[in-house]
């Protein structure tokens, strides 16, 4: 297992996580693989950031 990283942080953990909750429903609406975990983290500099395991 390893963590795919989402390539843009955000100032807000609200904008990560609407980015987070949006790769969960997309696959499960357009018929993609879900993700197994998705999870918002916050970066050294205190932004926030989404990655997911495929």
């Amino acid at each position: 297992m390893y963590w795919i990283y989402y390539g843009r942080l955000y100032t807000t953990k609200f904008q990560a996580g609407c980015l987070a909750k949006r790769l969960e429903h997309d696959g499960w609406m357009y018929g993609y693989n879900d993700p197994r975990a998705v999870e918002v983290y916050r970066s050294r500099k205190g932004r926030y950031g989404v990655r997911f395991i495929p």
